[in-house]
């Protein structure tokens, strides 16, 4: 690939100018300059008008952001702002949404495996559902229902439909075989509306159910969204949840499906099971992906005459995960020169002790690229920050927002000394027990001569 970096992978304010890309009317160059790299950069109006995308395309009240993709404050504020609900996956989700103002009843609680602190935070917080995934899940919300005292807290059942759907093994989800939610084919998700309207402690709200995530194919969404919906039918039930998995492009010459045609497909399958409701569904990667991109800081290029060449920036598998978990693909680009051809291929790589810390296999890159300059990747607004680790102790990025030529700092990067914030502090220098070495010499306390 020797041609310049698509547009189609770019935020949609992104323009090139005399300091190089800008996007939502700021340089690249200066943000690197201005908040350091690793750095996430989002589009708040890309952010912006995909949620009101998808408001179009399913309705007001019809749509949650899955917030697993990418949450702060900031954008968890955005969503509801946009008239998204929330859809949350752990207590500490809850708390993010809750903290950024968002009603109880705005949000959805998932999880596979909830603990009663996470269900006691749901049920206190009065959101608008609890999806539950299990018979021991109902066991619990029973049990905190008689000896907590908590009220009936309304509940959606998850189905794994038995369609899987998704471009890698490890996020195709509705699948028989699966952790997630009650078997149609086993007739656990039959048994499972049975006991729920049985119940004191739950009041049934609907049935959910999510085929996979990196959906490519919108039919293979219909199909999960059709087989869910002739089991929502039959039971009788007047929820209607299809999850997420909208796909997006990583690579030039990707066709991604838009919400529309996502919509025109799923009511079509849903209508043509029987379904005469309004349906929920739960985008997140579609929402964010393209919207953000990461900038890294050219460190090392180092040629293998006959093998191949590595570019070393100043983050990794610690910040984009994807590549190492998933085998996810990426572009790369350098903000000084968008528009320039990328005959040059390379390796790129992080700074991470792994030889399979691989942030980019096989790059097209500038020919003239050299250590120092700000490299980019596109769509890491999903999944980036979101699964970002401090492996080898390195600090996360800092996440900006950028809007009308404002760049508005959101999340602030973490410093060395909050990587010692939750350590608990042990015996001082000459203690009993102290194995600390000696840093000045290398030498170990305890074989020091």
């Amino acid at each position: 690939m020797t041609t310049a970096i698509s547009p189609d992978l770019l935020p949609l304010t992104a323009e090139d100018g005399p300091s190089g890309l800008s996007v939502g009317g700021v340089p690249l160059a200066e943000l690197g300059r201005r908040f350091g790299t690793p750095l996430f950069v989002y589009d708040e109006e890309h952010l912006r008008q995909r949620c009101r995308e998808a408001i179009t395309a399913f309705g007001p009240g019809n749509v949650a952001y899955a917030s697993k993709a990418f949450l702060c404050t900031a954008m968890a504020r955005l969503a509801h702002e946009e008239g998204l609900l929330l859809d949350v996956a752990s207590g500490g989700e809850l708390r993010v949404a809750l903290h950024a103002g968002v009603p109880g009843d705005r949000i959805v609680v998932h999880g596979n495996n909830k603990d009663d602190g996470e269900l006691l935070a749901a049920a206190a917080a009065g959101v608008r559902h609890i999806v539950v995934d299990s018979f021991d899940e109902m066991d619990r919300i029973e049990r905190l229902h008689a000896t907590a005292g908590i009220a009936p807290v309304p509940v959606v059942l998850r189905v794994a439909p038995g369609v899987a759907a998704g471009d890698h093994e490890a996020i195709r989800t509705g699948g028989t075989d699966s952790k997630f939610g009650f078997g149609l084919a086993t007739g656990d998700a039959a048994a499972a509306v049975r006991r729920a309207r049985k119940s004191a402690a739950m009041v049934l709200a609907g049935v959910h159910a999510h085929v996979g995530s990196q959906v490519l194919d919108a039919t293979r969404l219909a199909d999960g969204a059709a087989a869910v919906a002739r089991f929502a039918v039959g039971a009788g039930v007047d929820g209607l949840t299809v999850g997420g998995g909208l796909g997006v492009a990583y690579e030039a010459g990707q066709t991604v499906p838009s919400f529309a045609d996502w919509a025109t497909r799923v009511r079509a399958a849903a209508r043509d099971a029987g379904w005469r409701g309004e349906i929920t569904v739960e985008p997140g990667r579609s929402v964010t992906a393209r919207a953000g991109l990461t900038l890294y800081r050219v460190g090392t290029i180092k040629r293998i005459k006959g093998i191949r060449t590595y570019v070393g920036v100043d983050g990794g598998m610690s910040d984009n995960l994807r590549p190492a978990l998933y085998a996810g693909r990426y572009e790369a680009f350098l903000p000084r020169a968008p528009h320039a051809p990328r005959p040059l291929r390379a390796r790129v790589v992080g700074k991470h002790c792994e030889s399979g810390d691989v942030i980019i296999d096989d790059a097209a890159l500038p020919a003239d690229l050299r250590v120092s300059d700000l490299l980019a990747t596109p769509v890491t607004g999903a999944y980036g920050y979101a699964m970002a680790s401090n492996y080898n102790k390195l600090p996360r990025p800092a996440v900006v927002f950028v809007r009308d030529g404002d760049a508005r700092l959101v999340v602030r990067r973490e410093t060395w000394d909050d990587l010692l914030r939750l350590d608990v502090p042990g015996p001082g220098p000459g203690a009993a027990g102290d194995h600390r070495a000696d840093l000045a010499t290398g030498r170990h306390p305890a074989t020091a001569q």
